[in-house]
């Protein structure tokens, strides 16, 4: 997939960035819904975590094919990391629209280390947003340059949000 060079993709990748950073902190203000369905919707978590991991995974992918030059492969591993992450949010979203926020149970080091991987994956995640739509972006639109110039921040950035998520699942689960 490429688009054309000239394309004005910014307007896009403002809006996107908007929307979902708007919604995700609405939720923070939304009553819970509530499940009506026999579906257990504390598997959501899990299945955040699955789609945290699947976007390391194929980040990690992409930039190893993107050092070896591969960029058919290089696409390809970033079409499957948006797509995961796409299905995370979809999920995250759901479960954070039908059940309140889990509060983390230790105290102590634990608790400032949860804490601390917490509040820099929430504010990594919301910046990541639109730095990998533009990463994204730039790309397909072969302005090559301007796409190593932002990926050098976005990839780091994108591999800790992804990371992060697991292991704040991971210190967090106990207490579902």
């Amino acid at each position: 997939m490429q688009i054309n060079k000239d394309y004005n993709y910014v307007p896009w990748v403002i809006g996107l960035s908007i929307a979902i950073n708007v919604i995700v902190v609405a939720l923070l203000f939304v009553p819970e819904i509530g499940s009506g369905a026999s579906f257990d919707i504390k598997l959501l978590p899990l299945l955040n975590a699955v789609f945290n991991s699947f976007t390391f995974v194929f980040l990690l992918a992409a930039l190893f094919m993107i050092l070896r030059k591969n960029i058919t492969w290089h696409k390809r591993f970033i079409f499957a990391a948006f797509t995961t992450t796409t299905l995370f949010l979809i999920s995250y979203l759901t479960y954070h629209s039908m059940s309140s926020s889990t509060s983390y149970g230790e105290e102590g080091t634990l608790q400032t280390i949860y804490y601390f991987i917490l509040i820099t994956h929430i504010v990594l995640a919301a910046a990541i947003v639109p730095l990998a739509l533009l990463t994204l972006f730039r790309g397909l639109a072969m302005k090559v340059d301007k796409h190593r110039k932002i990926a050098r921040w976005t990839m780091p950035i994108w591999l800790y949000v992804s990371l992060t998520g697991v292991i704040v699942y991971l210190m967090i689960s106990p207490y579902y």
